[in-house]
């Protein structure tokens, strides 16, 4: 159950960054606070046999199972909400990991079909093999193409890192003309503007988050408020150029600065947020006749998932709230 590295986890808490800047530094200690309550849920999970584990999984995480995902599914499904759902796991370095993942893959996407159920499913390029090769990524993202358009599945492309970003858009674009498939761009980045622009132009449909990596100040916005100009930003350029667009955030300024957007674009426009952080909200927008989405994940490599939604930009007083208040 417990697959994750303690050190790994420490490493990417960003000690000493934005030093120069007070509001990166307010960020920062934020996120390190948030760190430490993290580690602190996990050494209580351990010690009580798991019980906190369960308890957060219920909330964010639909559960190990596929089936897990499927009654999340099925319960959003009835109040109008379309899940998308994600199989837990990133930076595999093993092909037989991958294997693995591709293969739960193709079963969710026939199951789902079978069950008449109303899902898309998002992938991440580092559990497809990137960081192996992007040759074996690109090849099985192109399998799970081709059985989501069989199967009537619309299929995201997850984006991580910015050591990944040239590849994943590399992978994108090859599958993008045969349609049914989508990316995501995370306004954290600096050069996502310009990735933004060269994919509305093409046609692509655009799934634009705010993003939860760290990175170097040199190629990413360390600020919440920076984020979410950036953000706003782009989502202005895509309700132009774009034809298809998901504003995935629980940020409700900025959604309703894209239903004002809205007015006056003419792209289509759908909405996105994670599973058990702002679901009565979700529930609220769907039924005002939105389009509306809510990312469910499923699968036993929660931690990491977890550790970045507690430290992600302007969300972790949100994602704590959210274990304490009511989310059906």
């Amino acid at each position: 159950m417990w697959r994750f590295n303690i050190i790994s986890i420490y490493a990417g808490c960003g000690v000493g960054e934005g030093m120069g800047d007070p509001q990166c530094c307010a960020d920062a200690l934020c996120r390190k606070s948030y760190l430490f309550f993290w580690l602190f849920l996990i050494s209580i999970s351990m010690s009580l046999n798991g019980i906190v584990e369960k308890a957060i999984a219920g909330r964010w995480i639909a559960g190990e199972r596929m089936e897990d995902a499927f009654s999340a599914a099925r319960r959003l499904n009835g109040k109008g909400i379309s899940a998308m759902v994600n199989y837990l796991g990133e930076d595999f370095t093993s092909e037989k990991d991958v294997r693995e993942s591709v293969k739960v893959y193709c079963s969710l996407m026939d199951s789902a079909r079978a069950g008449g159920l109303r899902i898309s499913v998002a992938v991440k390029p580092t559990q497809l093999g990137l960081r192996i090769s992007e040759k074996l990524a690109a090849r099985n993202y192109s399998a799970l193409a081709a059985r989501a358009r069989k199967s009537g599945i619309f299929l995201w492309l997850d984006m991580e890192s910015h050591g990944f970003v040239e590849a994943t858009i590399r992978m994108y674009r090859k599958e993008a003309k045969r349609g049914g498939v989508g990316i995501c761009i995370q306004s954290y980045l600096k050069r996502s503007f310009g990735d933004a622009a060269a994919l509305a132009r093409s046609g692509a449909a655009i799934r634009l988050v705010k993003g939860a990596y760290s990175e170097d100040e040199s190629i990413a916005y360390r600020s919440r408020a920076q984020t979410t100009e950036n953000y706003i930003r782009i989502m202005k350029l895509l309700f132009r150029e774009s034809g298809r667009v998901m504003i995935a955030t629980h940020d409700e300024r900025v959604i309703g600065k894209a239903l004002e957007l809205r007015r006056r674009g003419r792209a289509r426009v759908s909405f996105a947020m994670l599973n058990g952080i702002r679901n009565r909200y979700a529930f609220r927008l769907a039924g005002e006749g939105e389009d509306v989405s809510i990312y469910v994940p499923f699968g036993g490599r929660w931690v990491s998932y977890g550790y970045r939604r507690l430290k992600e930009l302007g969300n972790s007083a949100i994602v704590l709230r959210s274990l304490l208040e009511p989310q059906s």
